[in-house]
């Protein structure tokens, strides 16, 4: 039966004895769900006595088989000869005896892996590998560890090409391991691994004399791991390894490494936990790559001199180095990759000399000491990572990172600041893409911090003491996309700064911080609610104030207890509000009540004159040798209101304009121009002259546009623009046709409501 597992296969961990052949009669067994084609089976742990021919029918892309611990005795009866997909093979904890592979093995041709590990083979012999005689298996990895093997027939690998081979803890003593190694001869293969494990040591000691079966085998890559009494004598240790491409030496005693022959070919070295002494000053010429780490017990760092060395990793070694670095102490000038991480104390004194060519820069968990007050990092023009994350740096100089105009990642957590303040410390950095600043006691972040960040899309500031979701800084990063805040001290957002987050932001962690769930802060609060699938586990939210809401998730709050508080509040703003806006109606249309008080004043009486005209001083000459000479002089005659010559001296403009204007005229002229537009006294005399026209049903305005007015600016006085537009008007037009309608059009106007005798009315009609 199997069953979906979590790790992306299909498990089988049942009391099974036999799996039902369900190709012959699928009522035997439970049908294959569909989505098991496509992945992996698991069948581990059951103790199967049978499997019948179609066990497996249906599983035509299946790509990983695991059988382990499931009894298997021979890999002839295992029913997975149709399997041409599979890839991966797993029959480990077995009790297979023969290593002899089935002639089905050429009906796998994608087959890489394929796992006997902890089975019983103990001899392998030519006819076990002729499937891979016939067929090659150019990609094949071969686990055989951990079977107790015995005899390798000489010529049984002789022209196989294998991808790994791997040999740990197969043999009970090393002449039987020098025999086997030896019946390794012919083989091709990319990666060879020997050794035993870490709790499972068949062999104590280590003979040089065992690799000599190398010499026989073209190998790419070796492994040899977990050997304590290793030999340290490495003159003639790797004479059958001169062609190696890369080495790996793992958990051997190396205590002191002796002299390597020049003529070793080796491009990548890899020396973990081997227990070193003292500092190996190897010189290979050829060596490209060179890992030495977790050797606790080396001495102080030493020159080195590998002039082909493009990556070092010195990471976990406890080592110290004075006047770091620089192509003379490491005997490189093409560095790209240095790994001095988990070490001592690393002087920074040499600046990167000859060290233009690094692009990868790891001092974490080091103590680094600054010996100058400039960039160290000025000349790595090419660094596109470094991490100088809790080295005991402080920074105090704002050009630390000058120089760095291709870094890419930046990590500095566990560091210090100035005053715990973040500044613009990064302003050479503008290919930056993460930055972590987390445990760096950081308070306060200056509102430019980020600004020269275009293309930052993470930015880690846990683990700090900030008091505030101060935005701000965030606005220029339009690239950003995660944001973590968490463990903070964070209390609430300023009002609507939250505005300034980048549009781009998809992840935001604000967990475990101080939030004060009050009313103070209830449009934040309202955010937070609103903005749930931007925030990171918004149920750990919690709040820390008030003490009746501590420890209570942020969503829970309602506002509903600030609602009534808010109540109170509205309605004394609303009367506040209501009082200052009785006050200021009163002092904006005081002279509009005037008026109010005078129209029932005067509503009965006769008018003095027939028009009062409101017009722009800078129009007067307009106004008297036009309107004046045709209307006072014309026939008949008009009375106009000029302010020049009819207001009372010694009494206010404004109640001159009320009293002796709008009270004794029955109609209002308004000579409309940019001049009258532009004037304060013009546009108050005309919304006077509106007020005034509602109040007395006798009252007009004539409207005379001096001149063309420009819409965006007529547009200005809302209510003038929409009364020209709806109303008739008179349009003065210097010429003699133009002219003559004018001034017939403005006396039939002012002769509207005016008392006249037949006589006058003629005499009228006539001119």
């Amino acid at each position: 039966m199997f069953h979906r597992a979590t790790s992306g296969h299909r498990k089988c961990q049942n009391d099974v004895s036999y799996l039902p052949g369900w190709d012959a009669d699928p009522s035997h067994g439970l049908p294959l769900l569909p989505e098991t084609r496509e992945l992996g089976a698991l069948c581990a742990g059951n103790p199967i006595q049978r499997l019948f021919p179609g066990a497996f029918f249906g599983l035509s892309s299946l790509q990983k088989l695991v059988a382990v611990d499931t009894n298997l005795q021979s890999l002839e009866d295992f029913p997975i000869g149709h399997l041409k997909t599979l890839k991966d093979l797993n029959v480990a904890h077995n009790l297979i005896h023969s290593f002899k592979l089935p002639e089905y093995f050429s009906n796998m041709p994608n087959l890489e892996y394929l796992d006997l590990s902890n089975n019983k083979i103990q001899n392998i012999y030519h006819e076990d590998l002729q499937v891979l005689h016939q067929m090659p298996l150019l990609n094949l990895s071969l686990d055989l560890s951990l079977n107790p093997l015995y005899f390798i027939q000489p010529g049984a690998f002789k022209e196989i090409k294998l991808r790994e081979l791997t040999l740990r803890s197969n043999f009970n003593s090393t002449d039987v391991m020098k025999t086997c190694i030896q019946g390794l001869a012919g083989l091709k293969i990319h990666q060879l691994v020997l050794g035993e494990f870490k709790n499972e040591r068949n062999l104590e000691s280590f003979d040089k004399s065992l690799l000599e079966g190398l010499c026989n085998l073209t190998i790419e890559k070796f492994r040899i791991a977990y050997f304590d009494d290793f030999s340290e004598d490495t003159t003639d240790l790797f004479n059958c390894l001169v062609n190696v491409s890369t080495i790996s030496l793992v958990h051997l005693s190396l205590k002191r490494p002796k002299y390597l022959p020049k003529n070793l070919r080796w491009r990548r070295l890899e020396m973990v936990n081997c227990g070193f002494e003292e500092f190996p000053t190897w010189e290979l010429d050829s060596l490209k790559e060179f890992v030495l780490t977790h050797n606790k017990g080396v001495s102080p760092f030493t020159e080195m001199k590998l002039e082909s060395l493009e990556f070092l990793d010195l990471s976990r070694n406890g080592l110290s180095f004075k006047g770091c670095c620089s192509h003379s102490k490491l005997g490189t000038s093409r560095l790209k990759h240095l790994d001095l991480s988990f070490n001592d104390i690393i002087t920074m004194s040499s600046n990167f000399l000859g060290l233009e060519q690094l692009e990868y820069l790891d001092f974490q968990h080091s103590n680094l000491k600054q010996a100058s007050d400039f960039s160290v990092f000025l000349s790595l023009r090419n660094l596109r990572y470094l991490d100088i994350s809790y080295t005991h740096t402080q920074v105090v100089f704002q050009g630390i990172f000058d120089g760095l105009v291709s870094l890419q990642v930046l990590k500095m957590a566990g560091n210090s600041f100035q005053n715990n303040f973040l500044p613009n410390i990064f302003k050479d950095l503008t290919n930056l893409t993460i930055l972590d600043l987390s445990r760096c006691q950081l308070e306060q972040v200056s509102p430019v911090a980020f600004g020269s960040l275009p293309k930052l899309q993470l930015i880690n500031m846990s683990h700090n003491n900030l008091l505030s979701l101060d935005t701000l800084p965030y606005e220029p990063l339009l690239s950003l996309q995660i944001l973590d805040c968490s463990f903070n001290r964070i209390v609430a957002s300023k009002e609507r700064e939250w505005q300034h987050f980048p549009s781009n932001l998809v992840s935001l962690n604000l967990t475990q911080n101080d939030f004060a769930c009050v009313c103070e802060h209830q449009n934040f609060l309202q955010w937070v609610k609103d903005h749930k699938q931007l925030l990171v586990e918004t149920e750990q939210m919690v709040c820390a104030k008030p003490l009746d809401m501590q420890g209570m998730p942020m969503l829970s709050f309602r506002n509903a207890t600030c609602q009534r508080s808010k109540t109170i509040i509205s309605v004394s703003v609303f009367t506040v509000l209501m009082v200052s806006l009785v006050a200021v109606l009163v002092y904006k249309f005081y002279f509009h009540l005037m008026l109010l008080a005078g129209c029932k004043k005067y509503n009965r009486g006769e008018s003095t004159y027939d028009a009062f005209v409101i017009y722009s001083s800078q129009d007067e000459d307009w106004v008297r040798n036009e309107l004046v000479k045709n209307l006072e002089e014309g026939v008949p005659p008009f009375q106009l209101c000029l302010h020049y010559r009819d207001f009372i001296p010694g009494v206010a403009i404004a109640a001159n304009i009320i009293q002796e204007g709008f009270y004794k005229s029955r109609k209002v002229i308004v000579v409309v121009s940019q001049h009258f537009i532009q004037s304060r006294w013009c546009i108050f005399e005309y919304e006077i002259a509106q007020t005034w026209q509602f109040l007395s049903s006798r009252a007009g305005i004539i409207f005379i546009v001096l001149q063309k007015v420009e819409k965006s600016l007529l547009r200005q006085q809302v209510e003038l623009y929409r009364l020209l537009s709806r109303n008739t008007y008179l349009e003065w037009e210097d010429s003699v046709l133009g002219r003559h309608i004018f001034w017939r059009r403005l006396r039939k106007a002012l002769l509207d409501g005016k008392p006249w005798s037949p006589e006058g009315m003629a005499d009228a009609e006539n001119s």
